[in-house]
């Protein structure tokens, strides 16, 4: 069941289906139906902006190559015929060399990289990676891990010739603990199917991506992704609790443990979460699976402005409390490419929860109050699940809608939540007219933009307008040029907006101690000179 209300003298006048067929009046006095809050979409009409955190430079034209372009091909060994018998005697009929098979595997989801890979290897054990990596390491051929190649950052696919060790068939789920709700699998899982095997046991994924249907939970961890769960579940550092990972040499490094306290030493996982596969090759997970909520709303409000939206964030907060798991936002240009390019209809947000007439009278009262304040202008609720997952899709389907619009440059930003959508409007002034459309969505909740910039065909002068700008106004206010996303190819030389230089440099030492000839993931994350 879905409702739309307006804002009226008379507070809420009217509400109707999402079918224009069918209205029912609504009242103050209205009980809204069972719900949890498990997610919150907001969407406003553009304003003009506060003042930039400083002025900064523009980044004019570049006579140097693009810091995210690939660097020089290091001294890697190629492979022979010799090395693929030895893989071929390890994987037989798993080990790709047909230039056709191997196309997808060595272009990346926004096709904007592409590597020449001529073996793709699919392994279905731990035991098989150790063999690979080990011979790999002894032969010097470098190797890039890969899980489901949904990566926005040019981190899932060869920049070279690496070789591709794919987690595709490492897909098994091994153990499930229904009292504790641990759920432990192979790498090579899609989320979406884990999502589907815990919701059969009253269990969720502490995380959801739009990426569900493709993405490997290995590649997930890889990449510390955040996703649409995190401010109530909070992040992987904190869900995962081990991990199996096969070391450059061969090592299986055996830290799969299901334990919520472990006092015991380093915690090694750590190191592994967020690595982007140049540290260790993550064979298997361990990770805490909360239980699934008895009820879920969503609802989609309208602001018209993002000053309303922050005091309807605070106000969400405080009223809804514990029942609140997600708050994302899109502005009236993701509105507009969604409509235009996905026929998709415009509602106006989502909630969920665990006690049904609790989560009612919450729902009810926090909508009466936002209401009342002014804050929001319409809005629409809905409770069934075909309802839920249309209004999920607007937030959802944003990346695929932009790719209607021409080139896509990318970016994902981590701010203080007060900043997060000044950026969208300062990059609108600096680029005026330059860029098709520049376009502002993400997670309210955790202060996460993904900012988005179009122009019909990819354009060097516009990338020059866009980056350094970009990393020195969110360097300026002290936020992350990459919440969730990862560095890889594209952002590795940027790293220095984020961290300190002695951290960089103690980056590189572990890499060097884990990995002393760089065959893991060359070219990513690090940066290609360390101060």
């Amino acid at each position: 069941m879905a409702w739309i209300f307006h804002r009226s003298p008379q507070l809420w006048s009217a509400v109707r289906h999402l079918s224009p067929h069918r209205t029912i009046s609504f009242t103050p006095t209205t009980r809204l139906p069972p719900a949890d809050l498990h997610g919150l979409f907001l969407t406003w009409r553009s304003g003009q902006s506060e003042a930039s955190c400083r002025k900064l430079h523009s980044g004019a034209g570049m006579s140097e190559p693009s810091p995210a372009a690939a660097p020089e091909r290091l001294p890697f060994s190629q492979v022979t015929q010799e090395d693929l018998v030895f893989f071929k005697k390890i994987l037989p009929g798993r080990t790709i060399t047909d230039p056709d098979l191997l196309e997808s595997s060595n272009v990346d989801w926004l096709k904007t990289v592409r590597g020449s890979s001529e073996v793709l290897l699919r392994p279905q054990t731990t035991e098989e990676v150790s063999q690979i990596l080990s011979y790999c390491n002894s032969r010097n051929l470098a190797v890039n891990p890969q899980g489901g190649n949904t990566g926005l950052v040019g981190g899932s696919v060869p920049v070279y010739d690496e070789i591709i060790l794919s987690t595709a068939l490492m897909n098994n789920i091994l153990t499930f603990d229904r009292i504790s709700g641990i759920l432990t699998c192979q790498a090579g899982c899609v989320l979406e199917n884990l999502s589907l095997y815990l919701e059969e046991r009253d269990y969720i994924m502490p995380l959801d991506l739009g990426a569900k249907g493709s993405c490997h939970i290995g590649g997930n961890v890889a990449t510390n992704a955040g996703g649409l769960r995190l401010l109530r579940y909070g992040s992987l550092r904190g869900t995962v609790l081990g991990l199996e990972v096969v070391l450059a040499d061969g090592r299986v490094l055996d830290c799969l443990a299901t334990l919520r306290k472990d006092n015991t030493g380093y915690d090694l996982k750590q190191l592994f979460i967020g690595s982007e596969g140049t540290l260790g090759f993550i064979t298997a997970v361990s990770i805490l699976c909360p239980r699934k909520p008895k009820s879920v709303n969503v609802i989609f409000l309208g602001c018209e402005t993002f000053e309303q939206l922050l005091q309807t964030f605070q106000l969400c907060r405080g009223m809804l409390g514990e029942i609140l798991s997600a708050f994302e936002f899109l502005d009236s240009e993701c509105m507009r490419l969604l409509v235009t390019h996905l026929k998709l209809p415009n509602p106006i947000t989502e909630t969920s929860g665990s006690d049904p007439t609790h989560d009612q009278q919450k729902l009810h009262n926090f909508l009466e109050e936002a209401m009342a304040s002014s804050l929001v202008s319409d809005g629409t609720v809905a409770t069934e699940d075909s309802k839920i997952k249309t209004l999920w899709s607007m937030r959802e389907r944003v990346t695929e809608a932009l790719t209607h619009e021409g080139f896509t440059y990318k970016y994902d930003i981590s701010l203080p939540v007060e900043r997060i959508y000044q950026l969208v409007t300062d990059m609108r002034t600096h680029l005026g007219g330059r860029a098709k459309s520049v376009v502002g969505y993400g997670h309210v909740g955790d202060g996460n933009l993904h900012l988005n910039i179009t122009s019909p065909a990819k354009d060097p002068a516009l990338l020059a307008a866009i980056e350094p700008f970009i990393y020195e106004w969110t360097a300026s206010c002290q936020g992350s040029i990459s919440a969730e996303h990862g560095l890889g190819l594209k952002k590795r030389n940027y790293i220095y907006y984020s961290k300190p230089s002695q951290a960089v440099a103690l980056m590189g030492n572990i890499k060097a101690m884990l990995d002393p000839k760089g065959i893991l993931n060359p070219y990513k994350t690090l940066p290609d000179k360390l101060k």
